[in-house]
């Protein structure tokens, strides 16, 4: 199986995977919007005793909070710094009901296809040369009337403005290089992803952030960051 992933993308992040739970380090972004899309999937599927699986985790900040929140977790990544990172971090702070593994989703939809109540897959799919093979990935693994829920940057001239020339290059809130613009994904066409693999589309949300309270939200505008709620039909 070819694997989809970027290797310069992999080494990108794994040459950052020391930062990855500093609050105030590269991912402080992250830390920061980590609360808001937790308490979004909690609200459409209650995480509470469901088998999840969280594709992309990097060092587990999102993986770490759903099994705080009574989930069995299963973080996923084919960058390996951060999965030690991550494992680390759940041996240090005493986390339990995660684990992590490096291993291709493509590979674990083969493997485990219909076993997850939960599949989630966030600020990963403008990372990968072929998002669509992620979300048909995804919607293998979650079992009928299940949940899968998505996030990444929408392509228009407000995003390259504010996600990677304010982001990265005037406020650096993010390394410079974080993101490639091309690879950012409309919602329309993420959803057409959805429909193709044969997910209903749910609901969807907005994230934005306030440079003068220093604060995200999430809303109804989705021209920057946005994240998507899918189901398979059961």
């Amino acid at each position: 199986m070819t694997i989809n992933a970027d290797p310069q993308e992999l080494a990108k992040f794994g040459e950052l995977a020391h930062r990855w739970w500093d609050p105030e380090s590269d991912f402080k972004p992250l830390h920061q919007i980590n609360p808001l899309r937790l308490a979004w999937i909690q609200q459409l599927s209650p995480l509470a005793g469901k088998r999840v699986v969280d594709v992309g985790c990097g060092g587990g900040i999102l993986s770490d909070s759903m099994a705080r929140a009574g989930a069995q977790v299963l973080g996923i990544d084919l960058s390996t710094k951060p999965l030690r990172v991550a494992e680390l971090h759940a041996m240090e702070a005493g986390t339990e009901g995660v684990e992590y593994r490096e291993v291709a989703v493509e590979a674990l939809a083969a493997e485990q296809p219909g076993s997850f109540d939960v599949v989630t897959c966030m600020e990963m799919l403008e990372h990968v040369p072929d998002p669509a093979s992620v979300v048909r990935a995804c919607a293998t693994l979650v079992k009928p009337g299940g949940w899968v829920f998505l996030s990444t940057l929408n392509r228009n001239a407000k995003a390259f403005l504010l996600a990677i020339v304010g982001a990265e290059y005037v406020m650096n809130m993010l390394p410079k290089g974080t993101h490639e613009y091309a690879r950012f994904l409309k919602p329309s066409e993420l959803a057409q992803f959805c429909r193709d693999a044969g997910l209903d589309l749910q609901a969807s949300r907005g994230l934005t952030y306030n440079p003068v309270t220093q604060r995200y939200s999430l809303g109804s505008d989705t021209d920057v960051n946005y994240l998507m709620a899918c189901r398979r039909p059961g």
